[in-house]
């Protein structure tokens, strides 16, 4: 098989992450881009593919591309694959994979019925803490989990939703957002779910203190839950911290001992204390993707599209399936329905 060809939907800043990643990998090609807005407002001087302004001329145009990722907002994760879907391609999805568990049910039986791949951006998954923790759990060493805790507090203030004065046209709202929940920390729920699995008996809640005037829905929460596989937990979540991230941590209390994963990205392993185990150091997590006026999780991308390129050379599994990415989704839909 030759070079793989991407085209990608929405040059944000993950857009251009996406972008770069495809550039960076001797076996893929990035053929095309698009997004709404004129060229010449998004900053595209080191990108020189053809470019477009709608997913549906891009793909007409540019027949050839394999694969297509969808970096637009939140709410048109869904309608953005499906376009992608109708046009015959594989289709890599940003966080989250849509706002509804009912339109990821639609993504997947598409895609499905056409026999194209569907690749959902958990890359938190890639961490050396996140593989170890999943490792310590599904080998039994911690024995019956107890409780975990998840805390993630991070700053979000009008850096990020507003530039020049102006109000972002959709970070925020709840429509093209969804909440703090699917934009901010969707990725650690993921990991949650991947190594502890599903929850029932969800009690949550939420407020808005300190982002009335920009976003359309809560800033902070505080949700609780059983897993359906034994033990309790909790998410406890927030973007008013002051200034800058403050921390994302889990804390894992179980039957043969503690640990607990922290940092501001959960990039770390604070402590451990476990039965007949000698912790080994792990190596070192990627940095935080940096945006400028604020930070997000680990730049783990480039193992986002190795996992693509062998998937379709070699069918290899994928990584972050579509049925993981209909789950997160699942999970924190069952939360904000309390509200």
């Amino acid at each position: 098989m030759s070079k793989i060809k991407f085209g990608i939907i929405g040059m944000g800043h993950i857009g251009k992450r996406h972008a770069s990643m495809v550039i960076l990998n001797n076996d893929c090609e990035l053929v095309a881009i698009c997004d709404t807005l004129d060229k010449n407002l998004i900053g595209l001087d080191e990108i020189d593919v053809q470019f477009y302004n709608s997913a549906k001329d891009m793909l007409e145009g540019e027949p050839s591309i394999d694969v297509v990722c969808v970096c637009s907002p939140n709410g048109l994760h869904s309608v953005h694959s499906n376009v992608a879907l109708d046009y015959n391609k594989h289709v890599v999805i940003e966080k989250p994979m849509g706002l509804s568990k009912t339109d990821c049910e639609d993504i997947i039986a598409k895609a499905l019925k056409i026999d194209k791949k569907l690749f959902c951006v958990m890359q938190n998954r890639y961490s050396p803490p996140s593989k170890w923790l999943k490792k310590m759990v599904s080998s039994g060493k911690l024995g019956d989990i107890y409780n975990v805790q998840i805390n993630c507090y991070w700053n979000r203030d009008d850096r990020y939703y507003f530039k020049d004065g102006e109000k972002h046209p959709w970070k925020g709202t709840n429509d093209l957002d969804g909440g703090a929940l699917f934009t901010q920390f969707s990725h650690f729920v993921d990991l949650m779910y991947w190594i502890f699995g599903d929850v029932k008996d969800i009690q949550a809640k939420f407020n808005n203190f300190s982002h009335a005037h920009s976003i359309e829905f809560e800033d902070t929460g505080l949700v609780n839950f059983r897993f359906v596989d034994g033990g309790m937990g909790s998410i406890n979540y927030s973007t008013s911290v002051w200034d800058s991230n403050l921390e994302s941590s889990v804390t894992v209390i179980a039957e043969n001992g503690t640990i607990k994963l922290g940092g501001q990205y959960m990039n770390k392993v604070e402590y451990c204390n476990v039965k007949e185990y000698i912790f080994e150091t792990l190596p070192e997590s990627n940095p935080a993707n940096d945006y400028g006026s604020y930070k997000g999780s680990a730049n783990n991308h480039p193992y986002i599209f190795e996992n693509v390129v062998d998937v379709l050379k070699n069918d290899t599994p994928i990584s972050t399936s579509a049925k993981d990415g209909m789950k997160v989704v699942d999970i924190i839909e069952r939360i904000y329905n309390l509200k």
